[in-house]
């Protein structure tokens, strides 16, 4: 009997329960293997090996419940990891420590859930001859090598159920709104939620704005008699004179990438001296990773976990399952973490957003 093991990293993400429940019904019910969860993420390889036994009775009841039965973190990041020497942290790379934790359990293969930090991390331990296949998983939709990542459904929603509320409050006091969200450098979640939900303004990592055409925007608006306004803000974005605004640099944290936030108030601060107008800040924060997943992301979890148990059984290792069109397919890890999937700045849905009349900063 093959025992495979199953972890999901980085941050958590509607519809990772849909992911361990898909892998776990297809391994066991399917081929007969065991499957044990690794609690977590990587730390569960790192800090003590912490895992558990993973039946059909353990997913039971899992498929629309948020977040991850497993647990997650997004700074046992192996490749980046602190180690005390001589009274000082040093930062590493112990990848090797993961790999001979994770052959002390016992497993055959690893299914790696998580974004480009966790399969760059996986990419690594498939160097290191370890059996791993990755699933994409991240709000952000930023994972090149597949059309659309699990988790991104969702978060638009949340995000514009918030801007459809937002309406009537701004209306009522004629305020602008700014609305901060997440997508560090992919500006997709701002982009379709402002679509969706109605924005006037939405500002985008991939397009550098200038706070004058921002506010001659909402200034024009007012004078065709719109009283209020919401600005959608993706959390990467930035002023063309500007840079991203951290909240704490990559060389603090664990995970060793620069957690971004606070542009929303920083634009507010900005519009609030070049109008007379009331302006609110918003920063949606983790509400948009939490909560019941969507259909669609429910739906492309599972297929996901059931994909990834298909390539361990044919011994198709260092690969990651993604959607293509209708399809779920696979594609190499090194491709998948090669490069972004970024907002095109000239491209088909920016362009549908400008001729509608939003302001892009531009």
């Amino acid at each position: 009997m093959k025992t495979i093991a199953v972890l999901t990293g980085g941050g958590d993400c509607p519809g990772l329960n849909a992911v361990i429940r898909g892998v776990v019904r297809s391994a066991v019910g399917t081929h007969g293997w065991r499957v044990i969860g690794i609690e977590d993420g990587f730390d569960g390889l790192l800090s003590g090996i912490k895992t558990r036994e993973l039946d059909l009775k353990a997913v039971r009841g899992i498929l629309q419940l948020g977040g991850t039965i497993l647990g997650t973190s997004n700074h046992g990041n192996p490749l980046h990891y602190p180690v005390m020497e001589d009274g000082e942290v040093h930062w590493m790379d112990v990848s090797s420590q993961v790999v001979e934790h994770f052959n002390s359990i016992g497993a055959d293969a690893l299914i790696a859930v998580g974004g480009d930090g966790t399969l760059k991390i996986a990419q690594r331990l498939y160097e290191l001859g370890m059996n791993v296949v990755g699933i994409p998983k991240t709000i952000d939709n930023d994972l090149k090598a597949t059309d659309v990542t699990f988790g991104y459904n969702t978060a638009v929603g949340v995000v514009t159920e918030a801007l459809d509320r937002l309406h009537t409050t701004a209306e009522s006091h004629h305020r602008v709104m700014v609305v901060e969200v997440m997508g560090r450098d992919a500006g997709w979640i701002a982009l379709e939620s402002g679509i969706s939900g109605g924005a006037d303004v939405i500002l985008l990592p991939e397009i550098p704005f200038s706070i004058e055409k921002v506010c001659a925007a909402i200034r024009r608006r007012r004078e065709r008699g719109g009283r209020f306004s919401i600005v959608v803000v993706a959390e990467g974005a930035s002023a063309l004179d500007g840079e991203q605004v951290v909240q704490e640099s990559a060389n603090n944290r664990r995970g060793g990438v620069d957690r971004l936030g606070g542009i929303g108030e920083q634009v507010a601060g900005q519009i609030t001296q070049c109008l007379d107008m009331e302006v609110r800040t918003v920063v949606l924060g983790h509400l948009q990773r939490g909560g019941t997943p969507s259909p669609f992301d429910r739906i492309l979890g599972t297929r996901f976990g059931v994909k990834a148990v298909d390539l361990i059984a044919d011994g198709d290792f260092g690969k990651m399952v993604a959607l293509r069109g209708r399809s779920v397919v696979s594609t190499t890890l090194a491709e998948a973490v090669g490069s972004l999937n970024l907002v095109p700045a000239h491209g088909e849905m920016v362009q549908a957003a400008e001729k509608l009349g939003i302001m892009l900063g531009r």
